[in-house]
């Protein structure tokens, strides 16, 4: 049976985050899991990027302390680029069990970001993907 201790979250600044961060909580205390919060800052300017990157700190700052509330353990990683080759560059710098991400909730329409980020994460990923619809 998988152990999956060390789990990656994609959090991508949209509101279904809080659904995916209760799902991912819930998951952690049941398997004593560590989740690792990751947002990939995408833009093509470095004015939006200094914005996009505060922005991602302060939510994922608000994010580590609803879990540590939670007595759940969880670290925040912001890198930039295009998402999915940067959640694919995270799994391979490092050793997670799990990622877990929404199946849409970026500002693009869902069928795009399912069509590209999520499609690239289901066939290139190394590990098993969670992939987490948000009640409406």
């Amino acid at each position: 049976m998988p152990v999956y201790k060390k789990i990656l979250v994609a959090i991508d600044c949209s509101p279904v985050d809080e659904a995916i961060i209760e799902h991912v909580s819930s998951l952690a205390l049941q398997l004593g899991a560590t989740l690792h919060l990751l947002h990939v800052v995408h833009s093509h300017t470095l004015d939006q990027e200094r914005y996009l990157r505060e922005q991602s700190v302060m939510t994922l700052a608000r994010f580590e302390k609803i879990l540590r509330d939670a007595g759940i353990e969880s670290h925040a990683i912001i890198r930039s680029g295009e998402p999915e080759k940067e959640i694919l560059r995270e799994i391979e710098e490092n050793s997670y069990d799990l990622l877990a991400m929404a199946m849409h909730g970026h500002r693009l329409p869902e069928r795009i970001l399912f069509g590209s980020v999520s499609r690239t994460l289901r066939q290139k990923a190394t590990i098993p993907l969670l992939l987490i619809k948000p009640v409406k």
